[in-house]
């Protein structure tokens, strides 16, 4: 049976206290909506509807290209988000999934249970129902003597007997399409919030002797929805756990796992390190017998097999293998370590390849520059890379010594095999093997210190 699922994403979500739409916000680098449309995607739904409305034109861009977008206009209740699919899946005979975009920790596992259960039942709707502690805020689940579901009630509508039941709401459904849609038509607003609830559907789907029944999350964290800032970092919390689990079943090493944050397109090898307060996000992946922090942070970058990144923040940049960087390094996009080479204390690195074995080892930026093999970049040495209108190239060759405190003026050409003296300001290509030396001849006037401090005692 063909499945398809439609995501709420059409509210405001004003207790977040933000411009950008709820659903807009991120769980490890990646929107809370974006999280359950690849959850059903994952879960083999063919077909995703995506409904929209506040701030849609935030909205819209993270979810087109692979789902097909409704529009709200009407903020009515979540019976109105999902009528407004009404036209987009009239030709759609099967089981549909309704999901809130809000719920970032909803499992493909567990779609794909929720869709099972409605199919093996042939029920016209099967709910996701989860035990709470504490179940303030969310709908009942009223169940009948034979354990099926009756209906269920809003906390705002709730007898205090209704309001003692534990088994709430996830806001999570499997309907028949067909049962759905032709139950939203008979769906009232008579209730405490004057909107079109959803969850009316389950009762008169019963009334017209419809199964209607509920499948109990395993995990009651997967239905956790997002409405206010600490909820969202309640969320990053859990996914983070669950990303962490896998990777150290994988065979990767967490010093803390509570102070290590990977996204979910990281990838990493066997036996990679991770130190404390490391953060991963992106497409970034770490090859096999790395160490990576402390404190590091690695967006979009690939870093090799052997290597160590220590305390170092990298952008889209790359880390050939057994290459070092660190401590307090700043690799910028386009950044490349060959095999073996470092990049020290305090050193930037922007759009530039460093050869193999080559070492800038501290206090220095290399901006626009190619850089041979077996080069070394002495302390505070620079490539003057902007001259206030546009950017130039720097290029070094094998086996170039660099004295400290060098300024390396672009556009420039450094010969292999030749060595630039401290305190240089290069602004000429310099051949081969040659050594360059571009500072002021050193004066020395006899006497001078003395007489001025003498000077400075008299008056």
């Amino acid at each position: 049976m063909s499945t398809a699922a439609i995501v709420l994403a059409a509210g405001a979500g004003t207790r977040m206290k933000s411009k950008k739409p709820k659903v807009a916000h991120e769980v490890l680098g990646k929107p809370l909506v974006r999280w359950v449309v690849d959850a059903a995607r994952e879960a083999g739904v063919e077909r995703v509807v995506s409904v929209v409305g506040y701030a849609r034109e935030q909205v819209a861009p993270l979810v087109e290209g692979d789902t097909e977008i409704v529009v709200q206009e009407q903020q009515n209740g979540t019976a109105g988000a999902v009528a407004v699919c009404a036209d987009a899946l009239a030709d759609f005979d099967g089981s549909l999934v309704v999901l809130s975009g809000d719920c970032p920790l909803i499992s493909s596992e567990t779609i794909a249970a929720l869709v099972k259960a409605r199919e093996d039942a042939d029920a016209a709707v099967v709910v996701l129902s989860m035990e709470l502690e504490n179940p303030f805020g969310y709908g009942r689940i009223i169940r009948g003597e034979d354990g099926s579901v009756v209906r269920i009630v809003e906390q705002k509508d709730a007898t205090p007997e209704e309001a003692a039941v534990c088994e709430c709401n996830s806001g999570f459904y499997c309907f028949d399409a067909k049962a759905l849609f032709a139950a939203l038509s008979k769906v009232g607003s008579d209730n405490a919030q004057g909107e079109f609830y959803l969850t009316d559907v389950l009762e008169i789907c019963r009334n017209e002797g419809r199964v209607v029944t509920a499948l109990t999350a395993q995990d009651p964290t997967e239905c956790l929805g997002v409405n206010s800032r600490a909820q969202l970092a309640q969320a990053a919390s859990v996914m983070r756990d669950r990303i962490n689990a896998r990777h150290l079943a994988a065979g990767v090493t967490m010093w803390d796992p509570s102070s290590v944050w990977i996204g979910p397109d990281v990838r990493i090898g066997r036996d990679v390190e991770l130190l404390p307060q490391v953060i991963l996000m992106g497409s970034t992946s770490i090859g096999e017998d790395s160490v990576v922090g402390p404190n590091t942070r690695l967006t979009d970058t690939t870093v090799g097999r052997g290597c160590v990144i220590d305390e170092t923040v990298a952008v889209e940049a790359v880390v050939d293998d057994g290459a070092t960087c660190g401590p307090r390094a700043y690799l910028r996009p386009a950044a490349h370590l060959c095999e073996g080479a470092k990049a020290g204390t305090h050193v930037e690195i922007k759009k530039s390849t460093i050869g193999a074995g080559s070492k800038v080892p501290h206090l220095s930026y290399v901006g626009d520059a190619t850089i041979g093999e077996g080069v070394n970049l002495g302390a505070g040495t620079i490539t003057c890379n902007y001259d206030g209108a546009k950017k130039w190239p720097t290029v070094i060759g094998d086996d170039v010594f660099v004295g400290s405190s060098t300024m390396l003026v672009a556009p420039v050409s450094i010969g292999a095999g030749s060595l630039i003296g401290a305190g240089s300001v290069i602004t000429e290509d310099v051949s081969p093997d040659a050594l360059a030396l571009g500072r002021a001849r050193q004066v020395e006037i006899e006497g001078w210190a003395e007489e001025n401090r003498r000077k400075r005692a008299e008056g």
